[in-house]
């Protein structure tokens, strides 16, 4: 050893392509979701809440893969800006229960295009093969990691 430290070589490394790619694709959206009053983690709440019909916050922290507290930071702003309630819950008065209000959906409705074609825009970079590869190779990548 000559004392000088190993190279790391940031472009051969996963990690650095993994977060490059997620801050490239995060960009493109939240610029066109700030038109709607929405960031992207209010986005996926909402998604969270009426299409997968999840109530309680510690599922919606674990669906959207954020921790705890930036879900009750959202859902806290979602609340103040009127997109969604949060009530006891009913068959345990322990727990919250989070549904949308009726501008919660028009704007989920509203910014439904914006996603579906930011969507459309990467995946069009890659075949069907490539792009069902990729999911299953980031599936893989991340099996058994705690959120």
């Amino acid at each position: 050893m000559d004392g000088t430290a190993p190279k790391f070589g940031l472009h051969a490394s996963i990690g650095h392509h993994i977060t490059r790619s997620a801050r490239i694709v995060e960009r493109r959206v939240e610029g066109g979701l700030r038109h709607h009053g929405l960031t992207r983690v209010g986005w996926c709440i909402l998604l969270a809440v009426e299409e997968e019909g999840l109530k309680n916050p510690s599922e919606i922290a674990h669906y959207i893969g954020i921790d705890r507290t930036a879900t009750s930071r959202a859902l806290r702003q979602l609340e103040n800006d009127g997109l969604i309630g949060r009530e006891m819950g009913r068959e345990d008065r322990r727990t919250t229960e989070v549904s949308l209000t009726d501008e919660g959906r028009a704007r989920l409705r509203a910014a439904m295009p914006l996603c579906v074609e930011n969507m459309a825009h990467f995946n069009a970079k890659l075949s069907a093969a490539e792009s069902l590869e990729l999911k299953r190779l980031l599936t893989l990548l991340t099996a058994g990691e705690d959120d």
